[in-house]
């Protein structure tokens, strides 16, 4: 396995889906000739793990048609390899595969993750106990994710791609950790349901600073912060829709980062759980690169929020995605909200999250399910919900 840490160039990204869907673009267009297509592997980043290990045996893509069917289907990858997300962040990516592929469009890409583990060891210098699986922060605990059935066949991206005669196309596939594991309810099962962003390298979108308790030169440096690129849209039908985190990474052990989006306006939002979170809208220029340090206001007391999620039908697969969310006058952005905190917990199971006090959203989705939402004023210390 190859690694890369570098400044990506440009990113344009769509979100999962995990079967079927429209292409991006007709089959079979171009004049001719090959290309090549690098991919390769980050993450976006979580705090409740010390790993988070996959295993992707293949990728492929997918030229014309649906896709619903495995005609057409070409293999540009075969790691068949078991990858700790949390070590591919701030710029450090993983090399999947370098294919020749015929000139023209493609319209969607498929995700194989693997039956076994690789050989190498885990964080604990010890053999892969499964091929997918999380270690959780503080206490150790191994918990083997169970890929639902839905992915057996292999997780569907649909993003459109072309390919030019005697030029590179550079993607990386963004596994987002945070929102790919869904932790244990009643079934005591962990659950792995992948979201992934497509990165396309186009234009340079780069932030990146540092984080400390104050910016003098012998300021306490904070490790562990989220730097996320969130959008706020209030007049979005759905609430689950009205903040959209579209980038994020976590401060080093010297309280430095690097975060890549596509170019646009963003609340810039870092956090902690003992700090005040920090707010500002900013303008990510294609072709830039933007420096922006941060002082966090802290430590502060924090009290601990907590709940159960459960529904009416006794499926194991079901869950639901907590967003906690806080109203906040961003620097250049008055009387916008932005999102803590994220998490995903399956049917009949509970959570615990440590927050300041202050007034919160949480909003609670799930597939098929009217979003349910709540406001809080911590220290009120439980939330329910029941679908």
């Amino acid at each position: 396995m190859k690694r890369f840490s570098f400044f990506l160039t440009a990113i344009a990204s769509v979100l999962i889906i995990a079967c079927g869907g429209d292409g991006g673009g007709s089959a079979g267009s171009g004049s001719g000739g090959t290309g090549s297509l690098a991919l390769s592997l980050q993450d976006a980043p979580t705090d409740d793990y010390q790993a988070v290990y996959v295993t992707i045996k293949e990728v492929q893509v997918h030229r014309g048609g649906s896709g619903d069917s495995d005609a057409g289907w070409e293999t540009v990858a075969s790691p068949n390899a078991t990858y700790n997300l949390l070590e591919l962040v701030n710029g450090v990516r993983e090399e999947l595969g370098l294919a020749t592929l015929a000139s023209g469009s493609y319209t969607q890409m498929r995700l194989i993750l693997g039956q076994n583990p690789d050989n190498g060891i885990n964080i604990f210098s010890e053999a892969h106990p499964f091929p997918n699986y999380v270690i959780e922060e503080g206490t150790d605990a191994v918990h083997e994710l169970k890929v639902p059935s839905g992915y057996q066949t292999g997780i569907k991206i649909v993003k459109g791609f072309s390919i030019n005669a005697n030029q590179t196309t550079e993607l990386i596939l963004d596994f987002d950790a945070s929102r790919s594991v869904v932790k244990a309810g009643n079934s005591g099962k962990w659950l792995l349901k992948p979201t992934i962003k497509v990165l396309e390298l186009k234009d340079d979108a780069i932030l990146h600073g540092r984080v400390a308790e104050d910016l003098s030169p012998v300021g306490a440096d904070i490790e562990g912060a989220m730097v996320s690129a969130q959008k706020y849209s209030a007049g979005a039908s759905d609430p689950k829709d009205q903040v959209d985190v579209q980038a994020a990474t976590i401060t080093d052990e010297d309280g430095e980062y690097s975060l890549l989006a596509a170019p646009g306006t963003y609340n810039v939002v870092v956090y902690k759980e003992t700090y005040d979170p920090y707010c500002r809208q900013l303008d990510f220029n294609a072709g830039t690169a933007q420096t922006m340090d941060v002082a966090l206001s802290g430590p502060v007391a924090t009290r601990t929020l907590k709940g159960a999620v459960n529904f009416i039908e006794k499926d194991s697969e079901k869950y639901v995605t907590l967003s906690i969310r806080k109203s906040v006058d961003c620097v250049d952005n008055a009387g916008t909200k932005i999102e803590i905190k994220s998490i995903n917990i399956a049917n009949g199971g509970e959570y615990t999250v440590k927050l300041p006090n202050g007034t919160y959203e949480v909003v609670a989705s799930s597939y098929s399910e009217v979003t349910l939402q709540k406001t809080i004023t911590v220290p009120d210390l439980e939330v329910n919900f029941d679908f």
